[in-house]
This record gives C-alpha cells, sequence and structure tokens, in this order.
C-alpha cells in the first residue's frame, strides 16, 4: 500500500462512464477519487483546486476537442498532474493533437479494468508506455510523411522544368478554371491550351488534369504556386 494515495479527478459528459470509473477508482485501496466532471471546464476547475496526481480525460464532451483544449490547460495550472485520455477516437489527427499537450497516455474507453489500474499506476510512476497502437500510428505517420516529401521533391521537379504560360496554366487549373475560362483569360486559342495541357499531363505523369490540382492540392503547391506572376 502507497503511504500517500492516488488522487484522481475523472472528466467524462456522459454518467455511465464516469460511474464506471468511479467504481474502478473504488475497487482499489491506493486510489482516491478527488473530482467527478461532467465537462472540460469542469476538470480544469477540479484540476486547478485539487492538484491531482491524475486526470482520466474523456476528449470530446462539451465540444469535440474539449478534452484536449481542457489537457492543454491543465498542464499550465497543475504540469505535475498526469494526463490520460479515455477516448472513443482513434484517428490519427486527434491522437497527435492530444499527445501534443503533454497527456501521458491514451487509451480506448472500453479498455479492461486492469489496463485503467495499470495506466494509472504507470502513470504515477512516469514509466507509461507507448502503446501498440499509437506506436503503429506514428510509424503510420513517419510513412506519411516520407512519401509526402517524396512527392514534394517529385513535384517541384516537375515545376522546375514548367514554362511560364504552363505555370500559368496550372495556376488557374488550380483555381478551379476550365479550358475554355483559361483561353479567354489568356486571350489565346482552346487549341493553344489544350496543347498546354497535354503538356503538363505528360510532365505529371497523369492521365487527367484532375490527377494534377489534387496532387497540387494534396502537397499544398498552390500555395506556392500562387504568389508566382
Amino acid at each position: 500500500m502507497l503511504l500517500e494515495k492516488i488522487q484522481i479527478v475523472i472528466a467524462d459528459d456522459m454518467e455511465a462512464h464516469r460511474r464506471r470509473l468511479e467504481r474502478i477508482i473504488h475497487s482499489d485501496k491506493n486510489l482516491e477519487l478527488v473530482g467527478s466532471a461532467k465537462s472540460g471546464y469542469e476538470a480544469i476547475a477540479f484540476a486547478a483546486i485539487k492538484k491531482p496526481s491524475i486526470v482520466l480525460m474523456d476528449i470530446e464532451m462539451e465540444s469535440q476537442m474539449a478534452g484536449i483544449n481542457a489537457a492543454a490547460e491543465i498542464n499550465k495550472i497543475s504540469p505535475t498532474t498526469k494526463i490520460i485520455m479515455l477516448t472513443i477516437h482513434q484517428d490519427n489527427n486527434i491522437v497527435f493533437a492530444a499527445f501534443q499537450t503533454g497527456i501521458v497516455d491514451y487509451l480506448i474507453k472500453s479498455a479492461p479494468k486492469e489496463e485503467i489500474l495499470e495506466a494509472i499506476y504507470s502513470a504515477t510512476n512516469n514509466q507509461s508506455p507507448i502503446r501498440p497502437i499509437i506506436a503503429e500510428k506514428i510509424r503510420q505517420e513517419f510513412a506519411r510523411i516520407k512519401t509526402s516529401e517524396d512527392h514534394l521533391s517529385q513535384s517541384f521537379k516537375v515545376i522546375s522544368n514548367l514554362t511560364q504560360s504552363e505555370l500559368e496554366v496550372l495556376k488557374l487549373l488550380c483555381n478551379g478554371l476550365k479550358r475554355k475560362e483559361i483561353a479567354d483569360i489568356r486571350t489565346v486559342e482552346i487549341e493553344t491550351i489544350k496543347k498546354q495541357i497535354n503538356s503538363l499531363l505528360k510532365k505529371f505523369g497523369k492521365s487527367s488534369t484532375k490527377e494534377i490540382v489534387k496532387k497540387v492540392n494534396e502537397l499544398k503547391l498552390f500555395d506556392m504556386i500562387k504568389d508566382i506572376s
């Protein structure tokens, strides 16, 4: 038994989930529930007043990112408090946004009692693991970044080989204009635009202008291209 109990605040807008967590905490004589919040705002208030060891935090409460916003605030006002996210969300962007606030662990809300208790003790001892689900997301993110960098490098090489006219046509395509509209704006025959678009398709290695525009937008090249005169 610990000399001092681990003080815990839970935050979840669904009563059934709060009650389950309360039962889990009450089942362990080393744990003490010091606050049960129904919103991110309440979680911040409990953390400010109670300075708990652990906060078990849901993400989506009064707003979709309430738990993440609350975690960021709690880490400012009570930096020694360890925050464990307990949520249904597995979206990569949400997971990374949560860890950027300084949380120490991320569990799916349906995790068994034993896993939740283990997470609490690990966080208390500064030994929170990188869980397989998180490790896999990190691997996926590194792979995505590597692929994105490769595509970006390749696209820059293509753009560097475009003529000024082709670049202007590409800019107009990215702005959603059709071939006839582009011809009118550039005061040239539509056949000239067709030839320039065919050249773009060949240089980008694509079979349609939609593919080129999609690639440019995904890599955010449009933001750079639109400023080129």
